[in-house]
């Protein structure tokens, strides 16, 4: 009878030990490279600055070079290994952290005319795959200036943030199948970085900018039209379950996405008035998002937030102004 007591005990802590090994397992695969909590980043695997800074200058590149219309496989093969190292790229390469501990008048800021809501959502960094973004171009084709004023285009993920982020860092050799945001909003309001915002995003093909200064458009890839891709900042939310279809409207989207939103579009300073959708920008008539977007809450939120420079939209101009531009 002792026997078997012991042989069962045995048994038992022999299972118990095989289920702690296998969820510490499976735990470490669920976790995916390069997707990191900024304030949970592995610092240790980091390169060194000059490596991320030869990989992700935010230098413009100068003119579209119609012969290339994607980057050389070297720039490929240099962004791709920076986005497979966790901690490699901070979130001050993304958004610009304030210095709560800088001297008074030691930078320029825009001035406080309200208090800050105490809202400081979760934010993560999900590098992409280098053939999903570009970099932003001083000229287009025709050598005719390129960096227009900053807007802000709102999406929608039409499917889960999961789903996006498989996609996006799928590589993506053709041109007509590369696509990405510069930043995705989850349904719990968690904001997941995926390009630098110096960086072009390919978020909407055929489209334009209608605003006070007319038909805003650039081509910078003489197989596609002209796009606003090379001044835009793209925002996407997720889709909520109940619009994974063709459906023109879904139950909307969460409130936590909404805050996160207007949290997030208050740091690039752009103004209302270059606010849009990916529906208004679109010349195809063929996109509806954000659908059902609740316009007029997203603009009360946004109002309580001061518009800071924290999110610098435009990349710098090259030192050497005879370089030419890599990407179409």
């Amino acid at each position: 009878m002792r026997r078997k007591f012991l042989l069962t005990v045995a048994l038992v802590t022999l299972c118990f030990t095989s289920l702690v090994f296998t969820l510490g397992s499976s735990q470490a695969q669920l976790a995916p490279r390069g997707f990191e909590t900024p304030a949970r980043a592995n610092t240790s695997t980091v390169p060194p600055n000059s490596s991320l800074e030869e990989a992700l200058p935010r230098t413009c590149a100068l003119q579209p070079d119609p012969r290339q219309t994607n980057p050389p496989t070297w720039v490929l093969q240099q962004r791709r290994s920076i986005s497979l190292v966790p901690g490699a790229v901070s979130l001050s390469r993304f958004r610009q952290v304030p210095d709560n501990n800088a001297t008074p008048g030691a930078q320029s800021a825009t001035v406080l005319t309200q208090p800050s809501p105490e809202f400081t959502p979760r934010e993560e960094i999900a590098l992409i795959d280098p053939t999903n973004y570009g970099d932003r171009f001083l000229q287009d084709l025709q050598g005719n200036p390129a960096l227009l004023e900053p807007i802000v285009v709102l999406h929608e993920t039409v499917g889960s943030a999961s789903s996006a982020l498989n996609l996006f860092r799928t590589p993506h050799p053709r041109d007509a199948d590369q696509a990405s945001y510069h930043t995705l909003i989850a349904l719990d309001g968690t904001i997941i970085y995926l390009v630098p915002p110096d960086k072009r995003a390919f978020g909407a093909g055929n489209s334009a900018f209608v605003g006070l200064n007319g038909v805003e458009s650039i081509q910078t890839n003489p197989k596609l039209a002209g796009s606003v891709n090379n001044f835009a900042y793209h925002i996407s939310l997720e889709t909520p379950p109940s619009g994974n279809n063709n459906a023109r409207r879904h139950t909307g989207y969460t409130p936590a996405q909404y805050q996160s939103l207007a949290w997030l579009v208050a740091k690039t300073g752009v103004p209302d008035a270059r606010i849009t959708t990916h529906q208004a920008v679109d010349r195809s008539g063929q996109r509806l998002d954000p659908r059902s977007f609740d316009f007029s809450n997203f603009l009360n939120l946004l109002q309580q937030y001061p518009r800071t420079p924290e999110i610098s939209i435009q990349c710098l101009p090259p030192a050497d102004p005879a370089g030419v531009g890599q990407s179409g």
